[in-house]
């Protein structure tokens, strides 16, 4: 009986992703056949990914033992572990980011707000920072100027990660939201709202968005309405960015205080005209 084919991972682990159709009887024979082989040679976590098309074989799969792990739109993916020893597969992911957006007319101390035609926000009478959420694979800089873009039309730059914070079962009552409060330097002033989500956007004075009734009653809006403030009058210095790569090459960013942050670029590009001399 032939063995399913799968790609071995750093943990002693296999991941099969089924490409081919196949009857789930078998499917069910490989899968038994599979298991048994990759016991023998000391395999622990098993991992099958399921392309849309394939739901017949879930069942099988199921009753040899593998339960969901997690499930994206062209996909389902699950697992078992086969070892002997405490399971040790990382459980799906549990935490989603999100962004709000400072973004700071320095020259008459106004920032950029909107209303929301739906959500939380809904008919509050709030007026609110542009905010959003980080797609899957993009940074938290670039996601937050993207975010601005979609609600107001201004085009804006990443500068410093003011502050952040964490609130657990905030999404579908079960994922943990990590907020990153950024501020943003406008190339652009003229307002185009998305019609879809934001009912209006407009340049506000920063007093009285920090004054508004709501910053003023909720403890959370009001501490980061007064980072806002604080930024404003230049007397915060936040988080900026220092671009690099991973251990495996990929391009990364590295988060840290701001005047830090130049110095380490000052050092590397002055390093790196020295190198090319």
């Amino acid at each position: 009986m032939d063995i399913l084919i799968g790609e071995t991972d750093n943990y002693d682990g296999v991941t099969v992703t089924m490409n081919e159709p196949m009857d789930a009887e078998v499917f069910t024979h490989r899968l038994r056949a599979s298991l048994s082989h990759w016991r023998q040679e000391g395999k622990k976590g098993i991992w099958i990914k399921l392309p849309l098309g394939f739901a017949n074989l879930i069942e099988s799969a199921v009753t040899e033992g593998f339960r969901y792990h997690h499930a994206e739109p062209e996909y389902l993916m699950l697992v078992a572990w086969i070892s002997n020893t405490p399971d040790t597969i990382p459980a799906n992911a549990s935490h989603i980011v999100g962004v709000g957006a400072l973004v700071l007319n320095k020259s008459t101390r106004e920032v950029l707000v909107v209303q929301e035609k739906s959500g939380y926000f809904r008919d509050k009478n709030v007026w609110k920072l542009p905010t959003g959420v980080v797609h899957e694979g993009e940074d938290i800089c670039d996601g937050v100027a993207r975010e601005v873009e979609e609600e107001t039309g201004i085009i804006a730059d990443f500068v410093e990660v003011l502050s952040f914070r964490q609130s657990h079962k905030a999404f579908l009552k079960q994922k943990t939201d990590l907020f990153f409060l950024c501020v943003l330097t406008p190339r652009s002033y003229d307002i185009t709202e998305q019609k879809s989500e934001i009912l209006e956007a407009k340049w506000m004075p920063i007093k009285e968005y920090v004054d508004q009734p709501w910053n003023q009653k909720k403890e959370m809006f009001k501490i980061m309405a007064e980072i806002c403030e604080k930024k404003c009058d230049e007397d915060y210095v936040g988080f900026s960015t220092v671009e690099t790569v991973t251990g495996t090459g990929k391009k990364s960013f590295v988060y840290c205080n701001a005047d830090h942050a130049t110095s380490l670029i000052a050092t590397r590009d002055q390093a790196s005209s020295s190198s090319s001399l």
